[in-house]
């Protein structure tokens, strides 16, 4: 929920800047000073819900932690190239995870894993709030909700097999048997909404 959060703020300037923005920012200023303190700050605030999208994604705890250094590594070589008008830092790391999580996944796929060992992976329990969910407010999650509930049907499961399975656009036209170009649509009209229905949230 914290990377859909960040994405829809990602779609175009809402005018909000919050503190933590602003940390962000200033952190990032820093570490293409080749600040290791600014590093260690953005981490701090970062590094859990970019493991649980990680997570959600892999279903492997150890691949997710290798994502969440490969993320901060790049962030640390990139730094100077972020680009505050296309979003927030959040966004940022976060669609970095993404995309780096989803190459992992091909990859497994095309080579594929001991079976009992994956469904050991799979089995452990966690009985805790999902780190993404501790991250966001209860209002904000409150409204994410609503705002996903709003949706017109084929918009939302759209959503939520890219969003929450971590499934390509590609991978979504062929679940749903749907042309790529009507599942893109769909996603972006989605998005759009519930940048809308978000616009105040904060």
């Amino acid at each position: 929920m914290w990377f859909l959060w960040a994405v829809i703020d990602r779609l175009g300037p809402s005018g909000r800047r919050t503190g933590d923005g602003l940390l962000d920012e200033a952190a990032l200023e820093r570490i293409a000073r080749g600040d290791h303190d600014a590093l260690a700050e953005l981490y701090d605030r970062h590094a859990r819900p970019v493991y649980s999208l990680a997570l959600r994604i892999l279903q492997n705890p150890s691949d997710a932690e290798d994502i969440v250094q490969e993320v901060f590594s790049q962030a640390w070589r990139e730094a100077a190239r972020y680009d505050r008008l296309r979003g927030a830092v959040a966004a940022w790391l976060l669609t970095l995870a993404r995309s780096r999580a989803i190459d992992r996944l091909r990859a497994r796929r095309a080579r594929p894993e001991n079976a009992a060992d994956h469904r050991a992976v799979v089995n452990v329990a966690d009985l805790g709030l999902p780190p993404d969910l501790q991250v966001l407010s209860s209002e904000q999650i409150a409204c994410v909700r609503a705002a996903l509930g709003e949706l017109p049907v084929l918009q939302r499961v759209a959503i939520e097999l890219a969003y929450y399975e971590g499934l390509t656009h590609v991978e979504i036209a062929a679940r749903l048997e749907q042309p790529l170009g009507t599942v893109k649509t769909r996603i972006r009209l989605a998005l759009i909404k519930l940048r809308d229905a978000l616009a105040g949230a904060v």
